[in-house]
């Protein structure tokens, strides 16, 4: 392994890279040598801009319109990263949504939403990259703090749809584990991103939920998943890791 360049030679797919930790995610995970495919909805200039950056690094970008509440839109994404970069070894869950509220004003509707993108769109991503992943290959989901420790109301629908991850994770690493391709799930606890921003107007409530009074940058997210992607990690897998200043201390 090169030091300088520990994912010298791997694809990775990363859902909802127009932005946000997907974003940080790309670019760091490019940075350290990885070739790297994103999927956006409908940014196309976001998702134009990150493949700029990756490119700058020397790498292959590539970006894909797929929401991932579409399961063939989703499944020819991975297709495509596969079929272009002509290998897969990395898949990174990171599209999601949130819907927070109390129960009473949630909708069926809001429902079927946050379980298509949230569950729905991570077992589709998860099962066509597994037949395309060799030794070696990773698996890595983005989950919430919200599924370890609630913290407030409000987080019902969203807690439960990322709380699926876990047992997702966990089965899928046994099965997956005989091919030597590992699965994780990252627990990340309030992110300074345009969805959630550290200056917003819900930022103190969730700041003051943590033990180290801040929110979490994108760029911390993307050193743990780039970290994980690595042969270093290579013993880790069907496990939760929490990212989350101590939100669940």
């Amino acid at each position: 392994m090169n030091s300088q360049n520990p994912l010298g030679g791997k694809v990775a797919l990363v859902t909802g890279g127009s932005r946000g930790i997907g974003a940080a995610t790309a670019l760091r995970l490019a940075q350290e040598g990885a070739d790297v495919a994103i999927t956006y909805v409908q940014d196309r200039e976001a998702a134009r801009d990150v493949v700029q950056k990756i490119e700058s690094t020397g790498r292959r970008g590539l970006a894909v319109q797929a929401d991932a509440a579409d399961v063939s839109a989703v499944v020819r994404a991975v297709a495509t990263a596969a079929d272009r970069f002509g290998r897969l070894d990395v898949l990174v869950n990171n599209a999601g949504v949130g819907v927070l509220g109390p129960i009473d004003g949630l909708t069926m509707a809001d429902v079927d939403r946050v379980l298509a993108v949230n569950v729905r769109g991570v077992f589709a991503a998860s099962q066509a990259a597994a037949a395309r992943l060799e030794n070696g290959g990773r698996i890595i989901s983005l989950g919430t703090a919200l599924s370890r420790y609630a913290g407030a109301p409000g987080g019902t629908l969203y807690a439960m749809s990322k709380s699926a991850l876990i047992g997702l994770t966990k089965a899928l690493a046994r099965e997956l584990g005989p091919r030597g391709v590992t699965v994780n799930l990252i627990q990340a606890g309030p992110v300074d991103t345009d969805m959630n921003p550290a200056d917003g107007p819900f930022a103190e409530p969730q700041r003051a939920t943590t033990a180290l009074g801040r929110f979490g940058s994108a760029d911390e997210i993307a050193s743990l998943i780039a970290y994980l992607a690595g042969e270093e990690a290579g013993y880790i897998t069907g496990t939760e890791l929490n990212a989350d200043g101590g939100h669940a201390a």
